[in-house]
């Protein structure tokens, strides 16, 4: 589909029926993961009582990452409204099981785990389509709607969920998330994708997933930004889940100071996309993606110093919108330069570098965290995040000097 002139808006986008489809089912799927990720926890904390056994659901959820590159291939080969459907379906089934193997931790953590890998081949078949939808131009008002409408429903649906397990059971929990990738599903069998798709010729799905993976080496430009994207990942697997323990050490807030502090990173988050789209026509480019992450490493370095809460909360509201226009700029940008036949596994790429880089730094930060500090933690991911800013553009750059 060619580039349209002009600037085009997240609601002209949602007047057209095939984009709305596309946008809805992504939104509810994404809903429906994250009901799906706060009622597991709750259930397996009910059910064992352990911070050890909560941990356990959080790599359930991380290790099918291992599937990446074999997803990656099969969003590629196959009709990628087919596999979001079929991720949709299997996820469905999952999630009606649950209530009937809810007494048993093992079971739990087993379909925990077959939700995400579900989710592992999702993402990517959901990213590579959109460009048949939409013109080059109009890729980050298009994703800056479902960032938008899927952090709406983070705000809202994570309080919610505890209130409907507490008031109706974690049965009721699961059936609604049943329900939601069923719905999902339904919305996709009647999209209808514009246009011819290109599919390149296979060499066998151990060459095909190796190919990919060589993009993410090859390409001056995905070079980069896979070594920005792992260091982003790494600085907010450190810092991410350890806000609760800045607020408490360094700010001396409690629980409904934390809370604050949650909610001015989602107004960041939320007012990203909207500053993005008003004042930034051509956002898909290198420099506005490696600048997000410059935005985030002084926002962290900001946090390691102060001890002011309104400090604080100041520069989370630039945290989230850094956090947004980065994820919405840097997909839109991967769309663009990223040829169709290979576009799944790159995708499929990215994702498993940025769970990799969350896990390790999720563990750095906690020995950090015991052992230095929580400042130092952020002077860490600060760090890491100018150190993705500066050596992703470097990395960009082109012989004669300039960013492609």
């Amino acid at each position: 589909m060619t580039a349209e002139p002009g600037r085009t808006t997240v609601r002209a986008l949602l007047a057209r029926p095939t984009y709305r489809r596309w946008w809805a089912a992504s939104v509810i799927s994404r809903a429906g993961d994250l009901l799906s990720g706060v009622a597991l926890l709750l259930l397996v904390l009910d059910r064992t009582g352990s911070g050890l056994g909560v941990a356990g659901v959080v790599v359930a959820d991380a290790l099918p990452l291992l599937f990446a590159p074999l997803a990656g291939v099969v969003v590629d080969r196959l009709p990628r409204r087919q596999v979001m459907i079929t991720a949709d379906l299997v996820r469905a089934a999952l999630a009606a099981a649950l209530p009937l193997v809810d007494a048993h931790v093992s079971a739990i953590y087993t379909i925990a785990f077959a939700l995400s890998t579900a989710t592992v081949f999702f993402s990517p078949a959901a990213n590579s389509l959109l460009p048949a939808m939409v013109g080059e131009r109009e890729l980050v008002a298009a994703n800056s709607g479902v960032w938008t409408t899927a952090v709406v429903a983070q705000i809202a649906l994570a309080p919610l969920a505890g209130v409907l397990v507490a008031a109706a059971g974690f049965a009721a929990a699961f059936w609604i998330n049943a329900a939601s990738f069923a719905i999902s599903a339904a919305l996709l069998t009647g999209l209808a994708v514009p246009g011819g798709r290109v599919v390149a010729s296979s060499r066998g799905w151990l060459r095909d997933a190796l190919d990919g993976a060589r993009l993410l080496v090859t390409d001056r430009l995905l070079r980069a930004l896979a070594a920005a994207h792992l260091l982003a990942a790494l600085a907010s697997g450190a810092t991410g889940a350890l806000l609760v323990v800045l607020a408490r050490q360094r700010l001396g807030l409690g629980p409904k100071g934390f809370g604050w502090l949650l909610a001015a990173t989602a107004v960041g988050a939320l007012a990203g996309p909207a500053l993005l789209n008003r004042l930034v026509r051509d956002a898909a480019r290198p420099g506005v993606v490696f600048g997000s992450f410059g935005l985030r490493g002084l926002v962290d370095l900001l946090l390691a110093l102060t001890t002011r809460a309104p400090v604080a909360a100041g520069a989370l509201v630039l945290h989230g919108a850094g956090a947004s226009t980065g994820t919405i700029t840097f997909t839109s940008l991967v769309q663009v330069r990223t040829e169709e036949a290979v576009r799944g596994r790159v995708f499929a790429g990215f994702d498993a570098l940025f769970q990799t880089g969350r896990l390790v730094g999720l563990l750095l930060g906690g020995l950090l965290a015991d052992g230095l500090g929580i400042a130092t933690v952020y002077l860490f991911g600060a760090a890491l995040l100018l150190a993705a800013a500066l050596g992703g553009s470097a990395l960009a750059r082109t012989p004669d000097g300039r960013c492609p």
